[in-house]
């Protein structure tokens, strides 16, 4: 009886499961799936041309960037690589995403089974070690990157915050090999010392590299360990320190390890501006060896970023532009803290830091327009700490940061535009750091000696004959003591207010209303001649504006629109001006004008950040459907998401915060006043989470690519008349419900 009873009662168990596994199976794939966001970044985008990017493995602010260089010292091959080139000599652990110099390319790797002679000294890219490649053997997604040589040596990337894990897959039949070159440059910089120490008892490497540069104070301590043990090591161009040969020195130490006939081999490499055992510690965010398992983690890592803004639209490519772009907005700044804590200060000194996160890399001629008024948005929990970070920079430096390269004060650029950055955090009310100090920085940057600031103060404007770069000095200059104003004013310092309230309107002495533009004036007061708004030098001892000309620099007074609208004679001649900006003549004149005058639309030139809030000026003169139809040209010419995907410089993040604000439809025309003016939204959704369980929507009902023009505009239902919103309409969140239309509503 029990066996009997028993196959009935399994009888009636796998009926009843298989009529309602079909109800199963119907309910989880109506279960909404995720979808992958990382999926539509490309880090090739951009690599072409004068986009100076990196396709290799980060993760977000991270330490490391374990990158491809080709060894090709060209302007375009800032950041080590160019989708032009067809040959790899390392992967380096350091890069700069974007720039207009180049530097960096720390601890370079490369596999290779062919011995290397190190006897001659020739060409990287001649050299034994350098491997050809094809792009179609090539992949990069966040975090990951990877490419299979045509030695047939396949190498995978991926990284930590401040580990470089590397993965290298070797042919059979000879040993696999390593070298290590600590002499790797690209004519930007030079190492100055270097040092190896072998412990092959515990399969690990440490050392140093030295360099000098755009940096000219570069510190970087590594520590290496290996998946296998390495057999034996030759070492050049250094003098060994031991008699076992286990410990080298010299200015540009190179090394090979053999692993002997080995298929896979694992190295993992820790990276310190401080010390050997900051990089030693820097080892345990990678405990093991799974290389998928810290791959996977990095692509989770980038997902939870490119969540923070939602879009909604049917067209792929536009997908790709925008979350590619929200990807490069958070490779600057970077870790400079190591796993210690400690970190290379600015004054030379290993210094530590305590309560907070220490960053370094802030390209702020750049990024202070459109990244970091993005960063209040997306970055809310790195705000605090990236002040701290620039008020270090203030204690070990004396002032405020310029172009800080991983706390080397480069000083390059114009103004002080750490300065509306603070501003512009402190008004949003971050403020978790000595704002006492803070205006104490602000101020003593804006009361230096040094870089033209003596003779703006004395003069009320930069004379010309008295320093170069006169004109773009001067009217940046004027935007950030507009920012000091604002910040001492919420704080309660009157005097402080209207001090640097009058020197903001130092814009306006340079302003010749004869010829509409800003022009170089000298110390009697008299202008510098002869005037062509076309002309642009490189060299900035002499040059009046700044890359660029008087066509693209003569509308930066983002603190005074409606006062330079009525200088020059009001909304209609105003437009008309501004008119002529788009359509004259592309023709940039001068033997030397720089190259980074690029992306030009007439003679404003969207490849480098001077113009960048050109195209919103309209707005103030109420001619709001020319602010979209241009916003709406540039995004569709100047940006697209292959390798040609940027018209100029990244800039560490600012090429792309432009495109991320302009495709959702709105922008930071005055970076530190907290408000957004519309333009030309390229989505029929945007949602950004800010928050307490709130979110702010952005709906725009009918757009497409001939319904630019915006008809209406509600916010949370009801009818709004302005050309903006606010910080604060955004934070609390809420919906603006934009009608889109293809005519303009004048």
């Amino acid at each position: 009886m029990k066996p009997t009873i028993s196959i009935i009662i399994a009888l009636l168990f796998v009926i009843f499961f298989s009529n309602c596994q079909p109800k199963i199976a119907t309910t989880i794939t109506q279960i909404p799936q995720k979808e992958s966001l990382t999926k539509y970044v490309n880090p090739f985008m951009g690599t072409a041309n004068h986009g100076h990017v990196y396709p290799g493995a980060t993760v977000p602010f991270g330490m490391v960037q374990l990158s491809p260089d080709n060894g090709t010292a060209g302007w375009d091959w800032c950041s080590g690589y160019n989708w032009e080139s067809d040959t790899i000599v390392g992967f380096s652990h350091l890069h700069l995403s974007g720039t207009g110099i180049g530097d960096l390319y720390d601890i370079s790797m490369m596999p290779t089974q062919a011995e290397i002679d190190f006897s001659k000294e020739i060409n990287p890219k001649q050299n034994v070690y350098a491997a050809r490649f094809s792009h179609k053997n090539e992949t990069a997604s966040p975090g990951f990157y990877q490419v299979e040589l045509d030695n047939g040596i396949k190498a995978q990337l991926t990284t930590t915050e401040r580990v470089g894990f590397h993965q290298y897959d070797f042919p059979k039949g000879k040993d696999a090999t390593i070298l290590l070159d600590l002499g790797f440059a690209l004519n930007w910089d030079k190492p100055t010392d270097t040092q190896l120490k072998f412990y092959p008892e515990k399969n690990l490497l440490t050392g140093y590299r030295y360099s000098t540069g755009w940096a000219k104070d570069q510190r970087v301590h590594f520590a290496a360990t290996f998946s296998e043990s390495f057999t034996s090591h030759q070492t050049a161009d250094g003098t060994a320190l031991s008699s076992n040969s286990n410990n080298y020195k010299g200015e540009k130490l190179r090394t090979q390890i053999n692993f002997g006939a080995i298929e896979n081999l694992k190295i993992k490499v820790g990276i310190s501006t401080a010390d050997e055992a900051g990089a030693i510690a820097a080892l345990q965010e990678i405990p093991d060896w799974d290389f998928e398992k810290v791959k996977n983690t990095a692509d989770k890592k980038w997902e939870k970023e490119l969540a923070k803004i939602k879009i909604d639209t049917p067209d792929e490519d536009l997908k790709t532009i925008f979350y590619t772009s929200l990807y490069r907005t958070c490779l600057a700044p970077v870790l400079l803290a190591d796993a210690n804590g400690n970190y290379k200060g600015a004054g030379g000194e290993i210094q530590q830091a305590e309560g907070y996160t220490r960053y370094g890399l802030f390209s702020l001629w750049d990024t202070f327009r459109a990244a970091h008024p993005l960063y209040t948005i997306t970055q809310k929990d790195k705000i605090n700490d990236f002040i701290r970070s620039m008020l270090a920079h203030y204690d070990e430096y004396g002032l405020l940061p310029v172009w800080d390269l991983l706390a080397n004060e480069t000083n390059t650029m114009t103004g002080y535009h750490a300065i509306p950055v603070i501003a512009d955090a402190y008004l949003k009310g971050f403020r978790d750091y000595d704002v006492e100090k803070a205006l104490e920085a602000m101020k003593k940057s804006a009361m230096q000696d040094i870089r033209g600031t003596d003779l703006y103060r004395e003069y009320g404007y930069i004379p010309h004959d008295k320093a170069g770069q006169s004109v773009t000095r001067t009217l940046e200059y004027a935007y950030d003591d507009w920012c000091i104003a604002q910040m001492a004013k919420a704080m309660g310092k009157t005097a402080d207010y209207e001090e640097f309230s009058k020197r903001a309107k130092s814009y306006e002495p340079l302003f010749d209303a004869s010829t509409g533009f800003m022009r170089a004036k000298l110390a009697d007061k008299t202008w510098k001649t002869p005037f062509d708004p076309q002309y642009s030098s490189h060299d900035f001892a002499v040059a009046e504006y700044t890359e660029g000309n008087a066509w693209q620099h003569s509308w930066f007074t983002p603190h005074a629109p409606n006062e330079l609208i009525e200088l020059l004679g009001g909304a209609e001649s105003f437009v008309e001006k501004l008119d002529s900006l788009f359509i004259v003549d592309s023709t940039i004149k001068g033997d030397n004008a720089s190259v980074d005058i690029s992306g030009l639309i007439g003679q404003y030139a969207h490849g480098n950040e001077p113009s960048h809030h050109i195209a919103y000026f309209y707005n103030f003169a109420k001619k709001l459907h020319k602010t979209q139809a241009i916003v709406r040209k540039i995004m569709d010419t100047q940006y697209n998401s292959g390798p040609t995907g940027l018209c100029g410089n990244e800039d560490c993040g600012q090429m792309s915060a432009w495109y991320v604000f302009s495709a959702m439809g709105f922008y930071p025309f005055n970076p530190a006043d907290g408000i957004y003016q519309l333009g030309s939204p390229l989505f029929e959704k945007v949602e950004i989470p800010v928050g307490n369980g709130k979110t702010f929507t952005l709906i725009a009902n009918n757009v497409s690519k001939e319904n630019k023009y915006i008809q209406s505009v509600k916010w949370n239902g009801k009818p709004d008349e302005r050309f903006y919103i606010t910080h604060e309409d955004v934070m609390s969140g809420g919906t603006l419900e934009i009608e889109m239309g293809s005519e303009p509503k004048k």
